[in-house]
């Protein structure tokens, strides 16, 4: 029965294209500050970055994140591994380490057979275990649709910390993964074809490419996932109080993204995010099509760094401040 289920009938939307628009979610926590005195909270909710941080001491900082989302692909294995990868990534894109893990699973165990929850779990044990990280039990509901993904917790020393606010003019900008899984995964999602080499960046952890990150002296840089590389280079831009050129001849797409946006398969979550930023986005000659790629849906996306990784394409450059966030070229 496993391998009969199709896991994406059971979701509204698709990964990290399920969360609320950018600019609700703005409005919605605004002016919620710190529960307690913030002396020693280094990152909050200032900006929009990837995780929390608190210091514990000189040098060590606890990172501290959760993540959860609907089935973006139907393997309820290569989901579960999907749904790791990307919360320990929040974890790697603060420039820290993950230390230790729990689960965060709904299940409508009236419709779905616990063997396919159960597969959902191993798939986030193996990818837990593969990044080092202790995965220690969890929270289970039973609930309308599956949803998994889990709470993190990590080490990074405060000197190493990478935030959206670190930005300096001069700096070049690198991607560490091609973008397209969220056109890719919607494809599948409707019409049942798998995209192996999507589900390869998916479940490819961010480790080593924040150790890269951190060992080049980065300091400024965010995972691109729900918002899309515009909508997170928009966060970045607006952190760092500067501006984000993006030359798109550079920017890496995984093979089929383009003829996914061709037919049509662009999730509601995508469109959201570029109408968001299309307002301090100079776009220039660029295309639709190429708009819609650009503010795709990520899900266990790559890093976006101000910096340079190697073998990551340089996909940019931070300048100072002028009219617009971003500028596409």
């Amino acid at each position: 029965m496993t391998e009969r289920v199709r896991l994406t009938r059971y979701a509204r939307g698709g990964g990290c294209a399920c969360k609320i628009p950018p600019g609700e979610l703005e409005a919605m926590v605004a002016g919620l500050g710190p529960a307690a005195g913030a002396a020693d909270l280094l990152v909050g909710l200032d900006h929009g970055d990837d995780a929390a941080v608190v210091r514990l001491d000189e040098r060590t900082g606890v990172v501290t994140t959760a993540d959860f989302f609907t089935p973006v692909v139907d393997d309820a294995y290569d989901w579960g591994r999907i749904a790791a990868a990307n919360a320990l990534s929040d974890v790697y894109a603060m420039g820290g380490t993950p230390l230790v893990a729990l689960n965060l699973l709904c299940w409508p165990r009236d419709v779905l057979p616990l063997e396919l929850a159960r597969e959902v779990l191993r798939g986030g044990r193996d990818v837990a275990r593969e990044a080092g990280c202790h995965l220690a039990g969890g929270h289970s509901v039973d609930d309308d649709g599956p949803k998994y993904g889990l709470a993190v917790t990590g080490l990074v020393r405060p000197e190493e910390l990478i935030t959206l606010d670190g930005g300096r003019a001069g700096l070049p900008l690198s991607l560490t993964k091609p973008l397209g899984v969220g056109v890719l995964n919607t494809r599948h999602k409707n019409t049942g074809e798998s995209f192996p080499e999507a589900v390869t960046a998916m479940t490819t952890l961010n480790r080593d490419a924040a150790r890269a990150a951190v060992a080049a002296g980065v300091r400024c840089g965010t995972d691109v996932t729900g918002f899309g590389l515009l909508g997170h280079a928009s966060k970045l831009a607006r952190a760092s109080e500067l501006t984000v050129v993006i030359d798109t001849a550079q920017v890496p797409y995984l093979a089929g993204a383009a003829e996914a946006v061709r037919d049509g398969y662009v999730s509601g979550g995508s469109r959201r995010n570029l109408e968001w930023v299309t307002p301090w986005t100079d776009f220039g000659a660029v295309s639709e099509a190429e708009r819609l790629l650009l503010a795709d849906a990520q899900t266990s996306g790559g890093l976006l760094v101000a910096g340079e990784v190697p073998g990551a394409p340089v996909i940019g450059e931070l300048r100072p401040r002028s009219e617009h966030r971003i500028v596409l070229r």
